[in-house]
């Protein structure tokens, strides 16, 4: 059944034009001339017990970012080596794509948590955004660091950057080699923490208005947790916490979702979108009641509260990580909303139904 949109509706089902689920979890939008392109994992084979972390990086396409023609994998999993990043079972997340003006390549950078607890990074380079893609680096450990999430950055001067968690410990900008596809070994250090939850992970990037800002959230798997929002001056900081940018949120987890990225769009004056995930759509049964917009998960969300109080000494353990395994990632939903702006500050208000076309 062919499906058509006029709007974006937050937490609730989407279905590509083909009436399927869409498969772009972890991944961003970016702009080709005049069509949008969304990638992210496929994780339409990620069920409890298969054994199967992904299936690939899967594209779409739009022209208005509500209706979404699959355009297929752009990159496919390797289903015959079991050593390679991009095998199935291997715990591939969170591609980004950035272009080079100077090279004319798409470059993608994705990373791999192995099963010792490590995550590298895997770069791929494509003359066109729908591929193909060439492995071009696999098993990276940029400037020797164990590298997880991360994002993707191009200043207005071409030059790129590399925002990532250096596992468990803090968040690196590290500066990338003229083709993106390395790091140059320049870097800076920011918001050092001892532990999982408070280490910040998902780190997600936008500039407005001469400022650097970037959503990020604290490290718990799948669980929900709070985002938090800093600001900048520069893209290597000093940045300065601003703090919650979901006043809406009664159980401060995000709207049961983590952002992933932030995007601009290209043809309007002031809307930058921020794309979440919502890895565990069932919370709001869990909870007993069915309200996306924070009441109907409080309940169920309450321990991943707990965690983030000033006089808890929680340690996540491997108990936590195991049951991001168990969890059925192939039904996770999207969140997206616009970021309102009140002076500095980044908000993200929740919204049952949102257009386009409301904003200049």
């Amino acid at each position: 059944m062919k499906m058509e949109y006029n709007s974006i509706r937050p937490g609730q089902v989407w279905l590509d034009t083909e009436g399927k689920r869409i498969q772009a979890h972890g991944g961003s939008v970016i702009a080709v001339g005049d069509t949008f392109y969304w990638y992210g994992e496929n994780k339409e084979k990620t069920k409890p017990g298969s054994g199967i972390w992904h299936w690939g990086v899967r594209c779409y396409a739009s022209k208005d970012l509500y209706n979404w023609e699959d355009k297929g994998i752009i990159i496919p999993p390797d289903e015959k080596d079991e050593s390679s990043p991009l095998h199935p079972a291997q715990y591939m997340d969170r591609p980004h794509i950035i272009f080079n003006q100077k090279t004319g390549k798409f470059v993608c950078w994705i990373k791999v948590m192995k099963r010792d607890g490590t995550q590298k990074s895997t770069v791929l380079t494509a003359e066109h955004i729908l591929g193909p893609y060439t492995m071009v680096q696999s098993d990276l450990r940029p400037l020797n660091m164990s590298a997880g999430d991360f994002d993707l950055v191009v200043g207005p001067d071409g030059k790129a950057y590399y925002y990532f968690e250096r596992v468990h410990s803090e968040l690196i900008c590290a500066d990338l080699t003229e083709d993106y596809t390395d790091v140059t070994g320049y870097y800076s250090t920011h918001f050092p923490n001892a532990q999982p939850p408070y280490v910040r992970e998902a780190p997600a990037y936008f500039f407005r208005k001469g400022r650097h800002y970037i959503f990020t959230s604290g490290t718990t798997g799948y669980h929900p947790n709070p985002s938090e929002v800093a600001l900048a001056k520069s893209f290597h900081g000093p940045w300065e916490v601003l703090g919650d940018p979901h006043p809406c949120d009664i159980s401060r987890t995000s709207y049961n979702s983590q952002i992933t990225s932030v995007f601009r769009h290209p043809f309007k004056k002031d809307l930058y979108i921020a794309l979440a995930d919502r890895w565990m759509p069932n919370l709001p049964d869990l909870a007993g009641e069915d309200h996306a917009n924070g009441k109907g998960y409080q309940k169920a969300a309450e321990i991943y509260r707990r965690m983030f109080e000033p006089d808890t000494d929680f340690v996540m353990d491997e108990v936590h990580y195991s049951c991001d395994m168990n969890i059925d990632t192939s039904v996770a939903d999207y969140v997206w909303l616009p970021v309102r702006f009140d002076g500095e500050m980044a908000y993200l208000d929740w919204k049952e139904e949102w257009r386009v076309e409301d904003y200049e």
